[in-house]
C-alpha cells in the first residue's frame, strides 16, 4: 500500500458499561483477552499487517492504562521511520476550549487538523473493540474498484439477530447500499454493519465541517453521516468480510470469546504465522504444570502454575489454581489466584482476584455467566 494513501483512525473511547467491574477503570479496549491480548491489539495488528503506517487511537473514557499501552507503538511494528501509533485524546483547543467526543463523527471532526497533516486519500474508521482478523488492504481495493465514496464491512447475521444491529439493505447485485437501518424491528437484511468504513477523504472532510454546523446532528457515523451520504446520492457499498468476528461487549460474549479459542476449529486462529496478533511481551516465567495437576482441553498462558484441575477453562498470564482446586469452564483474568480446594466454575474472575480456600464461584447450572470482580473469601 502507497505510503499514506489510507490513514487509520480507531475508535477507542467507549465505556463498555455492560463489562461492569472489568470498565470502572479501565477503557474497554485495554480490557484483557485471550491469555495475553488486550482487545486493541485486534485493530492496531489488523493495521500492521495491512500496511497501514500511520495509526490515530481515540481515547476518552478511563484512558490512562490504554493511552500508556497504544503509546509504545514499536510492539505492532508501527515504530519506524514515517510511520507511528498516535494517542489522540480530546483536548483543549483556542476557540472552544476542551470539548469531549460527542460522538463518532464528532470525534474524527475535533482531529480533522492531525488527518490533513498526513494528506491521506482514504480514511479508514475502526472501532477498538472488536476481536477479528481483517485485510484492510483487500477492503480499500474493493472500494477502488467499487469507485465508491464509502464502503462499509458488514457481516451476514442470522436474520432472527438481525434487530440488534445497523443493517444495510443493499441492491443484491453489486451490493450497492441501497439503505441503512438501525436495529429494525423488521429488519430486511441480514448484512450487519462491522462499524469499519472507508472514506474518500476530501468528500468526509466537507461533510463533516457540515455536520458540525449542524445543531440537531448526533454527530455519528451510523445515524447522521450514512443517512446524508445515501440521501445525497453518494456511492456506498457494502464489502462483505467471511471470518471471525466478535463484538465482546458483555460478560457472556467476552467468555463466549475466550471459550472459543479452545475449539480445535476455531477461526481466528491465533497461531496463523501469516497474520500474527502482536501484544505486549510480558516478562514472566514459563507455565507450571504440577505433578498432581489435572488439565483437560485448556489454554494457558505464561506465569501460569497449575497445581489442582483445570477443565475447559482459559488462564491468563500469572493465574495460580492450587492443590484440590477446580476450574472448569472459566476465565482466569492476569494474576487470579484459586487457593486450595476451592470451585470456579462457569465464571469470568476479573484482574487480581484473589478466590479463598474452600470458596465456591459461579455455578454449573446458571444462564448466565457470573463475573467474580470482588475477592472471595474461604474457609480460614
Amino acid at each position: 500500500m502507497k505510503q499514506n494513501s489510507m490513514l487509520a483512525m480507531i475508535l477507542a473511547g467507549g465505556r463498555g458499561s455492560r463489562l461492569h467491574e472489568l470498565t470502572n477503570k479501565v477503557a474497554k479496549p485495554a480490557v484483557s483477552y485471550g491469555g495475553k491480548y488486550r482487545i486493541v491489539d485486534f485493530p492496531l495488528s489488523n493495521c500492521a499487517n495491512s500496511g497501514i503506517d500511520v495509526v490515530g487511537v481515540l481515547t476518552q473514557y478511563e484512558s490512562i492504562l490504554l493511552n500508556s499501552y497504544v503509546a509504545a507503538g514499536g510492539r505492532w511494528g508501527l515504530d519506524a521511520k514515517d510511520s507511528g501509533v498516535y494517542v489522540l485524546p480530546p483536548r483543549e483547543k483556542a476557540d472552544v476550549g476542551l470539548d469531549v467526543y460527542r460522538g463518532t463523527a464528532d470525534a474524527i471532526s475535533q482531529n480533522i487538523d492531525f488527518i490533513d497533516s498526513r494528506s491521506p486519500e482514504y480514511l479508514l474508521i475502526l472501532s477498538g473493540d472488536h476481536i477479528y482478523k481483517m485485510n484492510y488492504a483487500q477492503m480499500l481495493a474493493f472500494h477502488k474498484t467499487s469507485k465508491a465514496d464509502a464502503t462499509i464491512a458488514v457481516i451476514e447475521v442470522p436474520i432472527k439477530d438481525a434487530s440488534r444491529f445497523g443493517i444495510m439493505n443493499t441492491d443484491g447485485e453489486t451490493d450497492q447500499i441501497v439503505e441503512f437501518e438501525e436495529k429494525p424491528a423488521e429488519p430486511k437484511s441480514n448484512l450487519a454493519s462491522m462499524g469499519i468504513y472507508i472514506f474518500n477523504w476530501k468528500l468526509l472532510r466537507k461533510m463533516l465541517l457540515a455536520d458540525m454546523k449542524n445543531p440537531d446532528s448526533s454527530h455519528d457515523f451510523g445515524k447522521d453521516i450514512i443517512p446524508t451520504m445515501l440521501n445525497d446520492g453518494k456511492r456506498l457499498f457494502a464489502y462483505r468480510f467471511k471470518g471471525y468476528w466478535k463484538d465482546v461487549g458483555t460478560i457472556d460474549s467476552l467468555w463466549e470469546a475466550n471459550m472459543d479459542l479452545l475449539s480445535p476449529n476455531n477461526e481466528l486462529d491465533l497461531n496463523d504465522p501469516t497474520w500474527k496478533i502482536y501484544t505486549e511481551d510480558v516478562t514472566t516465567l514459563p507455565q507450571y504444570i504440577g505433578p498432581e495437576a489435572n488439565v483437560t482441553n485448556a489454554y494457558i498462558t505464561q506465569g501460569c502454575i497449575v497445581e489442582g484441575e483445570v477443565k475447559n477453562s482459559v488462564l491468563f498470564t500469572g493465574s495460580k489454581v492450587r492443590p484440590g482446586a477446580k476450574v472448569i469452564d472459566s476465565v482466569l483474568m492476569p494474576g487470579v489466584v484459586v487457593e486450595e480446594g476451592a470451585v470456579v466454575q462457569r465464571a469470568l474472575v476479573a484482574d487480581n482476584i484473589h478466590i479463598g480456600k474452600n470458596a465456591v464461584a459461579g455455578s454449573a447450572d446458571s444462564e448466565h455467566i457470573e463475573l467474580v470482580a470482588q475477592r472471595v473469601k474461604g474457609a480460614e
